[in-house]
């Protein structure tokens, strides 16, 4: 007579699964124990990049708006932006805006209303 093979039970496939999880739980918990804690870096300075801070000769244009003499890249956009706040020249709403006058508009290559960011782009056709 031949016997009929019961089914096991589903349970312990499921407990299988869960010790398993268990174990994984237990070696991530083991490897971020051993993980060194990272060091905090100290805080350093960072080195200006030498192109940048190389002296370079000002068009007329521009000379008129910062004033005459070789400067670095850095230092122009700086006195740019002082002569745009000291003339109120950067727009209310869209603050990114700059409204030109008689002399940037001559820089800005006879544009009345530049984005700050196409200002360099503009600008670096003045230096040499």
């Amino acid at each position: 007579m031949a016997t009929k093979k019961k089914k096991k039970p589903a349970k312990k496939a499921a407990k299988r699964k869960t010790v398993k999880k268990a174990a994984k739980r237990k070696t991530v918990k083991k490897a971020a124990k051993r993980k060194a804690p990272k060091k905090k870096k100290t805080a350093t300075k960072r080195k200006p990049s030498a192109a940048f801070m190389k002296p370079m000769k000002i068009s007329a244009t521009l000379a008129a708006v910062i004033g005459a003499g070789p400067y670095p890249r850095t230092e122009v956009t700086k006195k740019l932006w002082q002569y745009i706040k000291r003339k109120g020249l950067q727009d209310s709403k869209n603050r990114r805006d700059i409204n030109a006058d008689d002399n940037l508009r001559a820089v800005f290559g006879g544009r009345s209303k530049v984005n700050m960011f196409e200002m360099t782009k503009l600008v670096s056709k003045h230096l040499s």
